[in-house]
């Protein structure tokens, strides 16, 4: 029996405890029925510790298991120093070298033993980071970073407490904060740095640990630990900063376009007031002219005479105004914030490189000159400055201060232009940003030519899509004819909510509003009387015993020392954090100090612990009966949210709408069992739709999401064309249906002649050729999203910001527009279906699955 019990153990546990008589009762009296033995026969095996050891013995070799010697425990170590590169906890270095001896057949050693291993590594991986980040540590070097830890009277702090410190505002004074910062760093090298020589976890831990740590702390540090921390603060600042000054140089020039916009508004506003009466002029001589009662000698002394008269004509004469220009004065609005950007533009561009393709030739030749002129003081644009890039709504501008020899307004406009036109260019990534990760060359979001063609075959049968583009096409192809066949079905009938009227204009019917029954409205009264009041508090505690939520909050340092009240002091900075209470009043209100709250976030919620968090609360409603009641979690949706922001904040923007100043939106991903698996915080100004595959394609838990919906302002063509090449459904509710562009793949007359009725609705020709020739490219770009590569939204605003000249962007979005008309006549044809059949009225169109499975127009 006992020998049994070894021979079962050995393999679960890794080890064979010395009290069998701590084995669960379950357990033993299974193996007993299995043995014919009684039970009670296992108290008193192993009375002799000789006879434990010799059965052991011959439990591992016969399962080929080996006892811990030098060899094994080398090995281990060097497990375990692998390990320590990348995580520093102990908890988990040790369920590691668990794991790792039960894979190898080794015996564990007592827990002191392996708790040695895991210290050793620990501090193995300490020497080892310093010794490969040894050529980096000058004397030099280590003074400077030793310098960041003390107060600097020129700027009242340390310098690394400055550095961490971002921008509150998009202003000269903060861009050049930002600038200042990033010369900073360039001064001692960070830009240089090369880091690769560490694990990315590794550096991830590290820089973890340098935005918790304060200058006390880490000049208590040993060396060893502090420089390499250190490092990595530089190295992750040189990029971070200088993504800074690109964003506020970005988010400040964009601020000025938009002052200028609202003020060419106003003074259209004020032009159109002031020209009514040369418009009610207008009129009354145009029913002079087109009196034909009138003979031509008569017309000119009626308007100077007695029907319209002199004064009148010199007072509209008086009031004329001269032509606005093509962007109706845009420019010329902006011109007055010229000072303005003059403030902090010349430091931008004076310290950021810029790069791009051949398109952005011309546009890079500018900024140069502009850079040589800011930094010669010269007022006069070179007579060869290059002008192709300018639009052409503002090259009139150029022209008549050329022709007027005012050279200062030629520098207002070209240098205008240089601006607004490298911002665009930035935004769409035909212009990049060496040593840049927001800003960087598109290519590199992508995976290599190399890396692809490793991966190709794995994506296309992961996403249902043939690597060949002349059966993809064909095959979308045949889903359009199948589409188109039945909505020429339904217009042909001419009877449904989707129909054709007399002009042969598209009409679709209004859904009306669901009726709830009384019985139901009821019962929900009813049962909502029934429910406790339950304290918010209790309701957490609660949930921590189920879920174990707050055991996700860990040290930032990977430290697993947790006191009694770290629980309590949780929950009291989630809820001062969630209810925008603050600390300073949750500690007035629950009697923990504010110092102990304060240390709480600082050290346990950050966002790698609060989605950990968030995950453990998913994993255990999806268990929940009830939850596979509402649906079954492959259909999710997504939506903003805005919310008024007080102080200043990069993130918030002004929204007259929305807020009484300013503001930002959280745009959350729910599932149809109510399951909110992801929030981000996005710019309130900003298009939702950038973001929607984010949570989509990073989402951490089991929900298997396939099909998704969204508002008109998650919906773009490129939204279309790359849910469909990573193997999901877009269905976006959108406004104005009826009013879209729709494709046909071929020539009209083919068209209209297979669908008479469907055929003119299709106005616009799909380049198909387009889509052929990059559509290896395009499954390479959602390859890199699917295999996360590179971040969705990133590449999704780069591509819809994209102009002609990207081929890439122009062949996705060639392709939504395939896909969308699918789904536009899909989706009529579905509604009218669904309405005819079972007198459907939901307020959005059904989907095909939800038609064909209802059984109730309520269902539906």
């Amino acid at each position: 029996m006992g020998m049994a019990m070894a021979l079962c153990t050995l393999p679960w546990l890794g080890f064979v405890p010395d009290s069998m008589a701590t084995a669960p009762p379950v357990a033993v009296a299974r193996l007993a029925e299995q043995l014919d033995v009684a039970p009670a026969v296992l108290k008193s095996y192993g009375r002799r510790a000789k006879t434990r050891t010799e059965h052991l013995r011959l439990v591992a070799a016969y399962l080929g298991w080996v006892a811990p010697g030098t060899l094994q425990l080398k090995e281990l170590d060097e497990f375990l120093l692998a390990r320590a590169m990348e995580h520093d906890a102990p908890s988990l270095l040790f369920r590691l070298a668990c794991e790792y001896l039960i894979s190898a057949k080794v015996i564990r050693p007592g827990p002191v033993t392996v708790v040695e291993r895991v210290a050793h590594a620990r501090e193995q991986a300490q020497t080892e980071t310093y010794q490969r980040l040894a050529h980096e540590l000058t004397e030099a070097r280590c003074t400077e970073l030793d310098e960041m830890l003390e107060v600097d009277p020129q700027i009242g702090m340390t310098r690394l407490r400055w550095i961490a410190t971002g921008p509150v505002e998009a202003s000269p004074a903060g861009v050049r904060a930002e600038v200042d910062k990033l010369l900073y760093l360039r001064g001692l090298g960070a830009h240089t740095l090369d880091l690769s020589v560490l694990p990315a976890e590794r550096r991830r831990f590290l820089a973890t640990v340098v935005r918790r740590l304060t200058g006390q702390a880490l000049q208590r540090r040993e060396p060893e630990r502090r420089y390499p921390i250190l490092l990595t603060l530089l190295a992750q600042s040189a990029t971070d900063v200088l993504d800074e000054v690109v964003a506020l140089f970005d988010q400040a020039v964009s601020a000025r376009e938009g002052k200028a916009e609202r003020k060419m508004r106003d003074e259209l506003a004020e032009r159109g007031k002031s020209g009514e009466d040369r418009q009610a002029l207008l009129d009354e001589l145009l029913d002079i002219v087109f009196d034909t009662s009138v003979s031509d000698e008569e017309i000119g002394g009626l308007i100077r005479g007695e029907r319209i008269g002199w004064p009148r004509l010199r007072a509209a004469r008086a009031q004329t105004a001269p032509r606005l220009p093509r962007d109706h004065g845009h420019l010329a609005a902006l011109d007055g914030s010229y000072g303005y950007l003059r403030q902090f533009t010349p430091q931008v561009l004076a310290v950021v490189e810029f790069a791009g393709g051949t398109a952005a030739a011309e546009l890079l030749a500018a900024v140069d000159i502009l850079r040589t002129l800011n930094a010669t003081g010269a007022r006069r644009v070179p007579p060869d400055a290059p002008e192709g890039f300018v639009p052409a709504r503002w090259r009139g501008y150029l022209e008549t201060a050329r022709k007027s020899g005012n050279t200062s307004a030629y520098r207002h406009y070209w240098e205008l232009c240089v601006l607004l036109c490298l911002r665009d260019g930035l935004r769409s990534g035909d212009v990049h940003v060496p040593g840049s990760r927001r800003y960087a060359d598109p290519a590199a979001y992508l995976l290599t030519p190399g890396k692809w063609n490793e991966t190709r075959t794995e994506f296309c049968q992961l996403v249902g899509k043939p690597a060949d583009a002349d059966r993809a096409l064909a095959e979308a192809r045949d889903e359009l004819d199948d589409a188109l066949g039945g909505l020429e079905e339904v217009l042909a009938a001419g009877d449904g909510p989707v129909r054709l009227d007399e002009q042969g204009e598209l009409v679709i019917s209004p859904l009306t509003a669901e009726d709830v029954p009384a019985e139901a409205v009821a019962l929900k009264a009813e049962l909502t009387t029934m429910l406790p009041f339950a304290p918010i508090v209790s309701l957490l505690i609660e949930l921590d015993q189920r879920t174990g939520f707050l055991d996700c909050f860990t040290h930032a340092t990977g430290k697993q020392a947790r006191s009694a009240e770290l629980k309590r002091n949780l929950i009291a900075v989630l809820l001062a954090h969630s209810t925008n209470l603050g600390l300073t009043r949750m500690a007035d209100a629950c009697g923990i100090s504010y110092d102990v709250l304060s240390w709480t976030a600082e050290w346990y919620v950050r966002e790698e612990t609060l989605r950990a968090a968030n995950l453990a609360i998913i994993g255990y409603h999806q268990g929940l009966p009830l939850t596979r009641v509402f649906g079954t979690g492959t259909l999710s949706s997504s939506d903003g949210q805005r919310f008024p922001t007080r102080g200043k904040s990069v993130t918030s923007r002004a929204m007259s709408r929305y807020f009484a100043h300013e503001g930002l939106s959280t745009y959350t991903h729910v599932t149809d069992q109510h399951t909110t698996y992801g929030t981000k915080v996005i710019v309130a100004t900003k298009r939702e739709a950038h973001y929607v595959l984010d949570e989509i394609l990073g989402n951490a838990t089991d929900i298997p999401i396939t099909e998704h919906a969204t508002d008109t302002h998650g919906v773009t063509l490129v939204n279309f064309g790359l849910f469909d090449l990573l193997g999901l459904q877009l269905s976006p509710r959108i406004r104005d249906l009826g009013k879209i562009t729709l494709y046909r793949p071929g020539p009209r007359a083919e068209t209209e002649k297979s669908f008479p009725h469907t055929g003119p609705l299709l106005t616009r020709r799909l380049n198909t050729d387009l889509i052929a020739e990059h559509w290896d490219d395009l499954l390479r770009l959602a390859g890199s999203l699917k295999f996360g590569h590179a971040t969705a939204s990133l590449l999704v605003g780069k591509l819809s910001a994209s102009g002609r000249q990207n081929a890439l962007a122009a062949a996705l979005k060639e392709y939504g527009a395939l896909r969308r008309t699918v789904y536009a006549a899909g989706t009529w044809r579905t509604r009218c279906t669904g309405a005819r059949s079972r007198g459907c009225s939901t307020r959005a169109s059904p989907c095909t699955r939800c038609v064909a499975t209802c059984s109730t127009p309520t269902r539906a």
